[in-house]
């Protein structure tokens, strides 16, 4: 960013300025959400902390002292434009996950004893030895 942001980091001032979001202008024009998408939409992986440094940033303000409200509107609006990004090239979107269980003990034989004893001592070892 040309101009130093609150709460903007040198990681995010450099994903924003990749993304084209350099100044403070850019970014009230963009939006907080728009701007986050930018940087998703581009490859990186940034948290929700980040949604509400930009939000702090406008409101010029720390980003903990974003209102509850305020965080839970701009994470259903993130979900919400998310949830319409395609899915990653390359790959095919995640499939639901399921749980297999396996019977192991029907399939496979006795273990074999690690020990020849109950306690765990070695053949022919005797405690007092």
């Amino acid at each position: 960013m040309t101009l130093k942001l609150r709460n903007i980091g040198p990681k995010s001032a450099a994903w924003l300025r990749q993304v084209g979001v350099r100044t403070r202008e850019d970014l009230a024009t963009i939006g907080v959400v728009g701007a986050y998408m930018k940087v998703r939409r581009a490859g990186f992986k940034p948290s929700l902390n980040l949604l509400y440094a930009l939000e702090g940033a406008l409101a010029d303000c720390h980003w903990q002292d974003v209102p509850e409200a305020r965080r839970a509107e701009l994470v259903q609006a993130a979900e919400a434009a998310i949830a319409q990004l395609p899915p990653p090239r390359g790959r095919p979107a995640a499939a639901p996950v399921t749980t297999t269980h396996h019977d192991e003990s029907a399939d496979m034989p006795p273990a074999l004893a690690l020990f020849d004893d109950d306690r765990g001592g070695h053949p022919g070892h005797r405690d007092g030895d």
